[in-house]
């Protein structure tokens, strides 16, 4: 379905708020009026129903799935470097990387809602950069209806793999966003040198960092003080992000409360799956720090699990249930960490339904933002981009 440059979306209940029309112009929302009676000619009519800002996935692994080629079993050996091994072993026989893969995980991103992602991308010797050409083709292909920012991921390790280095430095010059990094300890067992490593690349390029950090308890909480230190060292602050960090909630409250000072005042943000064994993140205190906090689906049915179908509304009752979460303000946060507070993840300012904010707008049948939460209901409308790209759940470009 192709709109006009300027056309109105009438009659949506904002989440605060009575019913409203949406004028969108050039892919903007150029105003919000009072809704006063029936749709006029040619308006979309929203039917009443609740409407929520596109969300945005803050960490992502869109070019790893096999969704579309048949059910693909579990194997491998259930450790970080057991899935990367069995990855390895496994993916040219599916065809992963693919531009076709990857728009098909880009467009369930989008019929549940998603306007905006985060996506690592593998950089490894086998693969090369090939993935991030075709994350990028995928994207264009949709027509710019979805966001995607890349970090060029080494998920084989960055020391341990000679060459890998200069592909994460190939990455930053091709204009990736980000570089990532793999548990420095645990993958390369010399975490000082791979930061040493990764953070040259940074304070010369000016890309971001976005490190996986799968290492517990205090071998965990030991490197992300070595990250924030090296992060103020290079001027960093505000460019560099763990994902997952399980050490911060492994740690005794008093250890806990001094590392958090330290990634606070190094400017850092962090992302989660939520994941459902995991120790809980303080994440009540990480607001009042400022650290920010982004979702993430993490990988969508690819060689490391069979789960996942592409919902970040999911992930934010995943994280709702994993922090044990259930008065209205909570649960209404976390629908905004899958939203508007998830902005800085992909260099947007932080806007919901507002004038001047691209015009991201997802309509479902709820009684209020916590009732979308808890029932997860079928995206009844998805506008990304001033565009209607899902209808009834149903992708429609």
């Amino acid at each position: 379905m192709t709109e006009p440059r300027t056309w109105t979306l009438s009659n949506i209940r904002p989440l605060r708020g009575d019913a409203v029309d949406v004028r969108i112009e050039d892919g903007l929302i150029a105003a919000i009026e009072p809704h006063t009676g029936a749709p006029a000619a040619g308006a979309v009519d929203g039917k009443g129903l609740l409407a929520l800002p596109g969300f945005i996935n803050a960490h992502a692994h869109v070019d790893k799935s096999w969704w579309g080629r048949g059910w693909v079993s579990y194997g491998g050996e259930n450790t970080t470097q057991g899935r990367i091994a069995h990855e390895r072993a496994h993916r040219d026989g599916l065809g992963i990387p693919s531009e076709d893969g990857t728009r098909t995980i880009l467009g369930e991103f989008l019929r549940h809602g998603t306007t905006a992602t985060r996506s690592h991308v593998d950089v490894d010797l086998g693969v090369g950069l090939r993935g991030l050409e075709h994350v990028r083709a995928a994207a264009e292909s949709l027509g710019g209806a979805i966001d995607v920012e890349l970090v060029a991921f080494p998920q084989d390790g960055v020391l341990r793999r000679p060459g890998v280095v200069k592909l994460l430095e190939e990455a930053a010059q091709l204009g990736v966003s980000s570089i990532g990094g793999l548990d420095p300890a645990g993958i390369d067992r010399d975490p000082v040198g791979q930061l040493d490593a990764l953070f040259d690349i940074v304070e010369r390029t000016g890309v971001g960092l976005d490190l996986h950090l799968h290492d517990p308890r205090e071998l965990g909480a030991f490197q992300i003080e070595l990250i924030a230190e090296r992060t103020i060292a290079a001027g960093a602050q505000g460019r560099v992000n763990v994902a997952h960090g399980f050490a911060l909630g492994d740690l005794a409250p008093g250890a806990q409360e001094e590392l958090l000072g330290k990634v606070a005042e190094a400017g850092i943000s962090w992302t989660t799956v939520a994941p459902v064994r995991s120790a809980p993140l303080p994440w009540r205190r990480m607001r009042e720090l400022g650290v920010g906090i982004g979702l993430g689906t993490d990988g969508i049915r690819d060689l490391w699990n069979p789960f996942g179908d592409g919902d970040l509304l999911k992930i934010a009752l995943q994280f709702v249930r994993v922090n044990g979460l259930r008065t209205d303000e909570d649960l209404a946060y976390a629908v905004e960490l899958a939203g508007p507070l998830a902005a800085p993840f992909v260099h947007r300012e932080a806007k919901g339904l507002e004038v001047g904010a691209r015009a991201d707008v997802v309509l479902v049948d709820a009684l209020n933002v916590q009732d979308a939460l808890v029932r997860t209901p079928v995206r009844e409308l998805v506008v990304a981009g001033g565009r209607v790209v899902a209808e009834r759940g149903e992708l429609l470009v």
